[in-house]
Parts: structure tokens; sequence; C-alpha cells
């Protein structure tokens, strides 16, 4: 059945993807499986419609769930599979996951079924979420459906840019959020992986208009651009400010960090142009506070270079980078979040065992609540979770990430266990910096 999926996938649009589903699945013994996907604040779960009468709902099929206080918000939220309610066993919600992104849930049954929470369920719910992966891309009805308001322009060309929110190797989990969704315009972050070496960025561009969103945009192509045509750090800080000098003459800025980790080694090497410095939790008991000396930020023409910075990790230190919306922001009391406040939120959280993409998710509302769902700047948090030079376990990486359980767990374990430090060829990229590290 999912080989036959597979099949009927490659000309498939993202209308017919419920109904090829659900009649695939049926005829697999898997009756009524219907799709909802989350919305672009991951506040509610929307029914996915499609237009063959299998994948239609019925009348007593909810087309609009919230992630808090039901379950199936939970199975969203914990990345685990849950019965519909206690008395409807045979009926199950299920989690969505294209690697470690969560887009949404399954629910699979009917009143009665005689269906098993079992790995071929985990199984169905992996591939929908990958056919999922491929149409959303060139859909329109995806977008209308995750967006509760209107968005403006600069925003939506941030989240066309944009990495997935989460993303997990074998040794390092990476999460991300950026508010206000329907509004943000000169924040935007960035991550990528050559080798052994994970390449990190942030970007603060001036102001909160369109403007500041072609800024931002600017900045993150350039940084691309230069990055994998072999530039180091400085070479692509250079390349972006030149960038944007050529193109606004001066007028037009951002500030940003750029830095990359070597998973071998946990050697953090970065650079700072006019942006507030990323920290480090460790032990999810201390902070520690890093520094570069700051150069000017990108576009201002001015000419002075930046400073190239090494950091020793430990390993399960967790690097915080952050724009200034997030920290700086005041309630209508004039009381501001503050990186003590962005901190001491994820420290007690990470206490309650939650995926960190849901600690995230719970932080964003926090911080909206505290300024009443109004933020006048753009608000980003990136995390970086550093496991160490050896890979996580496949039970720590589960409940990290939200993944759900697998009988075949070591099936998440390293590829990268038998290779060599630089087996992927990045002509240096991942080796280790000349210069001896600072440790922290």
């Amino acid at each position: 059945m999912l080989g036959e999926l597979i099949a009927a996938s490659h000309l498939m649009t993202l209308e017919q993807l419920p109904g090829t589903v659900a009649s695939h699945a049926a005829r697999a013994g898997w009756p009524r499986v219907l799709i909802y996907l989350a919305d672009l604040q991951q506040e509610r779960l929307h029914l996915l419609v499609g237009n063959l009468d299998v994948g239609r709902p019925g009348a007593d099929v909810p087309v609009d769930l919230s992630v808090e206080g039901t379950v199936a918000g939970r199975a969203f939220q914990l990345g685990q599979v849950f019965p519909t309610s206690a008395s409807a066993r045979g009926q199950w919600w299920v989690p969505l996951l294209d690697g470690a992104e969560r887009l949404g849930v399954l629910r699979v049954g009917v009143p009665g079924a005689r269906i098993e929470a079992d790995e071929d369920l985990n199984r169905l719910a992996g591939l929908i979420a990958l056919l999922l992966e491929s149409k959303r891309g060139t859909s329109d009805s995806y977008s209308r459906l995750v967006r509760r308001r209107k968005m403006n322009v600069a925003a939506e060309m941030e989240w066309q840019l944009m990495p997935p929110r989460t993303f997990a190797t074998d040794r390092v989990l990476i999460s991300a959020v950026m508010e206000p969704a329907y509004q943000i315009s000169g924040d935007a972050f960035d991550y990528a992986l050559a080798g052994e070496t994970v390449h990190l960025s942030v970007f603060d561009a001036m102001g909160h208009d369109t403007a500041a969103g072609l800024t931002a945009n600017l900045a993150l192509g350039a940084a691309r651009n230069h990055r994998r045509q072999g530039a180091d750090l400085l070479q692509t800080a250079e390349g972006v400010a030149d960038t944007l000098t050529g193109q606004f003459a001066g007028s037009r800025y951002a500030t940003s960090i750029l830095a990359d980790l070597h998973l071998a080694t946990g050697v953090l090497t970065w650079t700072n142009y006019g942006h507030h410095p990323p920290v480090v939790i460790r032990g999810n008991r201390t902070v520690v506070h890093l520094f570069c000396p700051p150069a000017p930020p990108m576009g201002t023409g001015l000419g002075v270079p930046g400073t190239v910075r090494h950091d020793q990790l430990e390993p399960g230190d967790r690097l915080l980078l952050y724009t200034d919306g997030i920290t700086e922001a005041r309630n209508r009391e004039g009381r501001e979040f503050g990186l003590t406040g962005l901190t001491d939120f994820l420290i007690r959280h990470h206490t309650d065992g939650l995926p960190v993409p849901e600690t995230l998710r719970r932080l964003i509302g926090h911080h909206l609540a505290h300024h009443y769902d109004r933020l006048n700047d753009d608000a980003t948090v990136m995390l970086l979770e550093w496991h160490g030079p050896t890979p996580y376990q496949p039970t720590q990486l589960q409940a990290l990430t939200g993944l759900p359980p697998t009988s075949d767990a070591e099936a998440i374990a390293s590829a990268w266990a038998q290779q060599p430090a630089d087996a992927a060829g990045t002509g240096g990229a991942g080796k280790l910096p000349v210069s001896p590290p600072n440790r922290t």
C-alpha cells in the first residue's frame, strides 16, 4: 500500500492527496484517514479537505482543532500516538513529521475499528508527511489553509526563504521560531550542513517595513551564495556587506551573527556584526555569555573588518541566538522580557522533558502574552543543542525532537559514525581552525 501511494504521488496535487491516501489506506485496513495541518503559529490544526468524495469529512468530523487542550494537540506537541478518546479504541491521532519538522497530525480509524498503534501506523504518517512536503511548495491551497490572517509582503518573502523550523541529525538539534509570523519584516535565520560543519546565521535588518524584508532577504541570499562558494566566515560577512552597500548605498543595513560549529570537536567559530552576542545554556543551569568584538552592521559601508572568535562547547550545551525583538521589547507597563527572562524560561521548561520545538512554541506564546499579542519588533530565537562527538541515543533524539517511538530505533543512529572527520569532501570547511580555541 505504501508503495502504491508513492507510485500515485508523482502526478498528484495537494488537493488529491487526502482522497488518494484515504482510498489506499482503507483497502489496507485503515479506514477514515484524515489529515490535519498546523497553522503557521502552531496554535490550530486544520483539516485538509480533498477533491474526492472519499477524502471529504462527514458531519461528525471537526474541521478545526486547538493545539491546546485537545488529544490531537497533545499528539502534535509531544510527537506521540494517542487514542482519540479513552472509550474509542481503534481511533488514533498520529503525529505528522517531515524529518523533525512538525506538520500536523493524522486521524485514523472509526469507532470500533480493530487498529493497533503499531509501527506501520507511524510509517503511514511518515510517508504522508513526505508527500505533503513534496506538494506544499507548489500549492497555494496549503498556504491558505495554514494561515489564519493576512500576511504582509515582507513576511511572504521571509517564510519562502527560511529553512525548516526544526532539524536534527545524530549529534545536533536546531530549532527556531519567528514572530510576529504574519507581519515579520527584517529578521531572518539560516542553517546548513557541509560535512562536519554546521553553518548558522541570524540577521536583523533595520526598519519594520517591506524594505527591511528586502534587506534581510538580500543578506541571507548573499550569505548562502558566498558560503556555498567556499568562503570562510569573514569572507562571507564581507560579501554580504558589499552586496548590501552596493544595493542600498549605505541607507540600509543589517546586524548579524555568523557561526560555524564543528560537530566532531564542538569548536564554535563565529563573528559579530553589530548584533547581540549568543549565549550558551550549560548543564541546564548555567548561562555562559560569549563575546566577540563587534564590527559595524553589514551595509553601513564603513569598511571596518570583523573579528573571528573561537569558543569550545561542551557536550549537551545549548547555543542560543536571538534578535533584540525578543529581549528588548517592552509591555504596556514598560517591563522588558529581557535575556534573563528568555534563558530562565528555556531552563525551566527543559526540566519538563518537552521536545525542543514544543518548548520554543510555548516560549513564543509566552512572549506574545507578555506583550498582549502586540509586538513592535520582530522576535527570533534559534536554539542549537550539540550532543557531543558521539551520537545521541535514539531514545534521546526522539524525546528532544518529538519523533514517534520506533521499534527500529537504531535506524536513526549515525550514518556518519563510520566516516572520517572530513569525508564529505568539504575542502577544509569542516576542519579545525588554525588558532587554538578559547574555552568559555
